[in-house]
């Protein structure tokens, strides 16, 4: 089968964020027993050598560059000619200033000229290459990483959005877009059962597919022992907002108070690109912030527990997997374990959950005093992301829904 797949974000090395690690571990998949071509976009940071490495992944790689916003394009004239789209035509800025239209052309003349049997779009910001009639000419997939609408209605909600009033303004707008696109697609996977419920609200005759993130267990492996002690670690990409806030809600208010009971612990905050109020944060005591590292598997074996305090952000979490996958214990909000069966009855105990930082002073003083708690969750854990979270899983879903196939998943 010939698969396009878009992606505006370039999805290599895999470790450069969430939408990187799900696209390039699904192509993959796929590009063992499909003929796979990706379009994509790179931006200043993307090296001769990456390129060349993906293009070892798939039959045909196609690269444009991402367009730039120039001082001017970045100035208010164009920030209300973006808005003023958003209005009339229901796209939003912040899939407007990835759009390009090379890619566009590029596109459109080989689906016109049927060179594939399906089109994914990688995250639903490429959705706006798909024209209305291609459902009628082939398969038209969209993998969404996370609703937009629910993401900035839980923003609202939880007081961290950048500017509310920006956003009240647009969620309704978000609403619209988020059906209206929804209608191009002749299947829509998600990655929660959460993002299932809101998008079939919106698009009831969609047929949509949960197909939960994955980890590369080899990337990952289970640590051999458990090194003790007091030390904490956070990882994930350090310029998005909801990693962002979770650092600085958890150094604000859960460390200082941890620091007390056991004066000796540490907090790495692990992650390339950390905005300027998570390197603020490495004047507190006993917090390190890394910044990019080779390695990220080396700081969570050597962690005592993993907290992933996100208050935000949809679908499951690469860094909860992750951590899981590597045999650290987890303390998680409720964002942050999203989609997995951690607790509850029948269901043995994976990782403690905490919302409120005396809820996380709670379970990460448990942990700290006992071994062996410690190490009921790193193994009940490890077994959860072996038999249920693995990339090859996901992959074979993912494929049954590109050829049609919904039999076994």
């Amino acid at each position: 089968m010939n698969i396009l797949m878009l992606s505006s974000t370039f999805p290599y090395p895999p470790t450069r964020g969430g939408t990187q690690v799900r696209t390039f571990n699904l192509l993959k998949y796929l590009s063992q027993r499909h003929a796979i071509t990706l379009v994509t976009q790179y931006e200043s940071d993307v090296t001769e050598t990456e390129i060349s490495r993906l293009k070892d992944c798939v039959d045909q790689l196609v690269v444009f560059e991402r367009p730039r916003d120039s001082e001017v394009a970045a100035g208010i004239l164009k920030k209300i000619q973006r808005f003023n789209t958003f209005l009339q035509k229901g796209t939003p800025p912040s899939v407007l200033n990835r759009y390009s239209v090379e890619m566009q052309e590029w596109v459109s003349s080989f689906v016109r000229a049927r060179k594939f049997d399906v089109i994914t779009c990688e995250h639903s910001v490429n959705e706006i290459y798909i024209q209305e009639h291609f459902i009628k000419q082939l398969k038209t997939v969209v993998n969404i990483h996370s609703s937009v609408y629910g993401t900035c209605r839980n923003q609202l909600a939880t007081g961290i959005s950048e500017n509310a009033l920006r956003d009240k303004i647009n969620l309704p707008l978000l609403r619209r877009y988020e059906k209206r696109y929804c209608s191009k697609f002749s299947d829509i996977v998600v990655t929660t059962e959460e993002d299932k419920i809101q998008l079939q609200a919106f698009s009831p005759s969609s047929k949509i597919t949960v197909i939960p993130n994955g980890v590369d267990l080899v990337s990952f492996p289970n640590r051999i022992t458990d090194p003790g002690g007091n030390c904490l670690v956070f990882i994930g990409a350090m310029d998005n907002l909801a990693n962002i806030d979770a650092v600085c809600f958890f150094s604000n208010q859960v460390l200082p108070e941890i620091q007390k009971i056991y004066p000796n612990t540490t907090f790495d905050i692990v992650g390339s690109r950390p905005a300027p109020e998570v390197l603020a944060l490495q004047h507190q005591p006993g917090i390190n912030v890394t910044g990019k590292v080779p390695s990220i598997v080396e700081y969570l074996h050597r962690a005592t527990v993993c907290v992933v305090p996100m208050r935000t952000g949809f679908g499951i979490k690469n860094k909860t997997l992750e951590a899981m996958a590597a045999g650290v214990p987890v303390v998680a909000s409720d964002r942050g374990l999203e989609g997995l069966a951690v607790d509850g009855n029948n269901i043995l105990l994976r990782a403690l959950r905490a919302n409120e930082p005396a809820e996380y002073i709670t379970a990460i003083s448990q942990l700290f005093n006992n071994p062996q708690l410690r190490f009921e969750l790193s193994y009940n854990a490890r077994q959860l992301v072996e038999t249920e979270f693995t990339w090859d899983i996901a992959g074979k879903r993912y494929e049954q829904v590109c050829i049609g196939d919904y039999s076994n998943g």
